[in-house]
């Protein structure tokens, strides 16, 4: 039996087989979960096909988190599938790679900070808060993030959201605990994802990764994170909310 064995888990963001929500779909499937996916847009016709690879396929919902139609319909649409969620992943950024990335923190509009920090950032509240009314006690909503406790090279506003996002989900662990609903997030480290590709210099990350990591570093091992990911969606960490947990072989304990 495994971990996440009677258990509906949405896991939004899929996009391609070498994103980690792709991985945290399959492991999820593997150990037992009835798995929903998401995306919106143009990128839908790419989680149509890549989902095909996963058994069972399943069920393809579009929703731009943006979306205040898309959100208020979500509860109805997952429910045309399962009569409740047990877990929600949210594994959804996005920040304009020509002025909100790579050293153009100082001169980036107004209108993409915005952006960023909503698309990134308050939808993981917005999502949560669609997904409430399907979830119960011992539910749990997993964001992922790539620890903005300091900056990084090139990651500039996106550091910013994320940064929002570790925050909101510690308000979401105040604000959803009395329901029985915790909420966490992964801070994985540099992995060769779409999302990672799109950030300017970003291959700088691997460099001081393989430099100072103390368990050393695979970016294309999507495996760790993934597993962390259905760890926090399991029943082993009941009475653990607000927390950020590092998949990141260890980097974050180190200094210079």
């Amino acid at each position: 039996m495994g971990i996440l064995e009677g258990k509906n888990i949405l896991v939004a963001g899929v996009t391609m087989n070498t994103s980690i929500a792709y991985r945290v779909a399959e492991i999820a499937q593997r150990e037992g979960a009835t798995v929903l996916v998401s995306n919106f847009g143009r990128a839908l016709s790419l989680t149509r096909r890549i989902i095909k690879r996963l058994d069972p396929e399943p069920p393809l919902l579009e929703l731009d988190v943006t979306s205040e139609e898309h959100l208020a319909g979500l509860a109805d649409a997952v429910r045309e599938h399962v009569d409740h969620l047990d877990g929600v992943v949210h594994s959804i950024a996005f920040a304009n790679p020509e002025t909100a990335l790579g050293g153009k923190f100082l001169t980036t509009p107004a209108e993409d900070v915005k952006t960023a920090v909503h698309v990134s950032a308050y939808s993981l509240v917005s999502l949560a808060m669609a997904c409430k009314p399907l979830l119960g006690p011992g539910s749990s909503v997993v964001g992922l993030t790539f620890d903005a406790r300091q900056s990084w090279p090139t990651y500039d506003w996106m550091g910013v959201a994320k940064s929002a996002l570790e925050s909101a989900s510690r308000y979401l662990a105040r604000y959803l605990g009395p329901d029985g609903i915790r909420s966490n997030v992964v801070a994985a480290g540099p992995l060769e994802t779409i999302a990672k590709k799109a950030i300017p210099g970003a291959e700088s990350f691997n460099e001081i990764w393989a430099q100072r990591a103390p368990l050393g570093w695979d970016p294309r091992d999507l495996d760790p994170t993934a597993k962390a990911v259905v760890a926090l969606l399991s029943d082993w960490f009941p009475a653990t909310t607000g927390e950020m947990v590092h998949v990141d072989g260890g980097l974050h304990s180190t200094g210079a």
